[in-house]
């Protein structure tokens, strides 16, 4: 059976977690024992200090889970009919979360496709508001334990041979940033792998968490 992660795994900053993501795989329940699982192929960190963040004037009705504790899901409804899905991280009270931009479709194929018609399988993911669409994710599912939880949840998954950073995506102010982590090999990215730098040198001056079976959380 598939091993989960460990909640001490995201309790460091988000821009430490996100690039130790890619590659691990989230899973969604559906009835009758299915479920849908897609590897996360792109995502992007989100800090409280970072001017891009819903979280940094502070905590309101909106955000608040983004400063609970770690390995809940954030979820938000955005341009007036898209909602995006976000792993909280760091410690409680700190406003740090990962935007899971596009995943890998694995397992429920056919129930993506028919919740998003039309569209070849890597296509099916390829978006912050295609995968929420395809996973049937909304409002509902803010707050969400991803850890522990029934619902929805994260699984180790197989990596990714090479995380490359690059600049966030339809933001304005910090986009400047590679808080982008993406795997350039897979074929259901968002956008293009842009020819960057790998993430060990501008994304976070600290190591990645480790998220392997022997995993301790970063300190």
């Amino acid at each position: 059976m598939p091993e989960r992660l460990e909640r001490e795994a995201l309790a460091a900053p988000a821009l430490e977690v996100a690039p130790a993501l890619v590659g691990q795989v989230l899973v969604r329940a559906l009835p009758g024992g299915r479920r849908l699982a897609a590897r996360i192929v792109e995502v992007e960190a989100y800090e409280q200090d970072d001017p891009a963040s819903h979280a940094h004037r502070g905590p309101t009705d909106r955000n608040r889970t983004m400063f609970g504790p770690p390995g809940h899901l954030y979820v938000y409804f955005t341009y007036g009919m898209h909602w995006c899905m976000n792993v909280v991280t760091g410690p409680a009270g700190q406003g740090c979360a990962v935007l899971l931009r596009a995943g890998e479709p694995l397992e429920g194929i056919d129930e993506m496709r028919r919740r998003r018609p039309g569209r070849p399988v890597r296509e099916l993911c390829a978006g912050p508001a295609r995968w929420t669409r395809a996973f049937g994710v909304d409002g509902r599912l803010d707050g969400a334990d991803v850890i522990d939880g029934r619902e929805i949840w994260l699984e180790r998954g197989p990596g990714a041979s090479r995380v490359v950073a690059a600049p966030r995506v339809g933001i304005r102010r910090a986009a400047d940033r590679p808080w982008r982590f993406l795997d350039p090999g897979s074929p259901a990215l968002s956008r293009p792998a842009p020819p960057l730098r790998e993430p060990t040198a501008q994304a976070a001056r600290r190591r990645p968490p480790r998220l392997g079976p022997d995993a301790t959380a970063a300190r």
